[in-house]
């Protein structure tokens, strides 16, 4: 979402409890001014909230503080504060993650995102509805190419408006399998997502939270939490639920098989 240029930063932000109790340290200023530059460093990435080189080299305490232009040992002082007062968290591969995310995210620029990807969709229906109209059985030599280049245009947007290659990649990078973006039935279902206005982002936030969830986990009776990390279950009809799940990636109680079956409706 690389339209998103800004965070928010609330006018109260200072009546926050833990911002008090940050103040009334010595190094508070240094501190909050290491906290801005964190969410500001997440507004860039923009990944939901992760702060990291590239998704498989995470941000060390020296890198932060050459970034940052600050000392690594204030650094790894503020680090610490933010750990304590649960503002950051690190997920399974030590990258940083801002807590709660959400309240400093531009919303107004995710939904104004998902308004135009409604109305790309729209305008590629539209014209998919226009290619695949019945044509003359007397069809001309001129037609005939016309046709087979409309087909190739119709390759061409169904690829622009549903990125397979990247959400399909990105659930291999965090789940280490080897699904396939070319599959009918995952094509199917990213499809209906993003045909409901949901973004690239989103389907990276899913993965991420399920994974770290699921991932070493099993259920009652013994079956492994993992094997559901696959299309059919994370891009089903809970997509939006697990979308806006809280606090996915601390401790879970164990589930029953139950909760995965009749076409893995979790």
């Amino acid at each position: 979402m690389s339209e998103i240029k800004w965070i928010k930063i609330t006018t109260d932000m200072f009546d926050d409890e833990k911002i008090k109790l940050i103040e009334a340290m010595p190094e508070a200023d240094m501190i909050l001014i290491i906290w801005i530059k964190l969410l500001t460093l997440a507004g860039k990435k923009n990944v939901n909230g992760y702060i990291f080189l590239t998704e498989n080299i995470p941000y060390t305490d020296e890198m932060l503080a050459t970034i940052f232009n600050r000392p690594v040992n204030t650094i790894r002082l503020a680090l610490d504060v933010f750990k304590k007062f649960n503002m950051i968290e690190y997920d399974g591969n030590n990258n940083l993650k801002i807590t709660n995310w959400g309240k400093h995210q531009n919303i107004e620029g995710l939904e104004k995102i998902r308004e135009q990807n409604r109305l790309r969709v729209q305008k590629y229906r539209e014209r998919i509805k226009q290619i695949e109209e019945p044509q003359d059985c007397n069809v001309t030599e001129t037609l005939r190419n016309d046709i087979d280049k409309n087909r190739l245009d119709k390759n061409r947007l169904d690829k622009n408006i549903y990125p397979f290659t990247d959400i399909v990649n990105y659930l291999n990078i965090k789940t280490g399998k080897s699904f396939r973006h070319t599959t009918k039935k995952t094509q199917s279902l990213i499809r209906a997502r993003i045909n409901e206005g949901f973004t690239l982002d989103d389907f990276k936030k899913v993965i991420d939270t399920k994974t770290a969830e699921w991932r070493g986990k099993k259920t009652k009776e013994g079956a492994n939490m993992e094997d559901y990390l696959r299309p059919e279950t994370l891009f089903g009809t809970k997509f939006e639920s697990y979308l806006n799940q809280q606090n996915a990636d601390k401790q879970y109680g164990i589930l029953s098989v139950s909760d995965f079956s009749k076409g893995d409706k979790k």
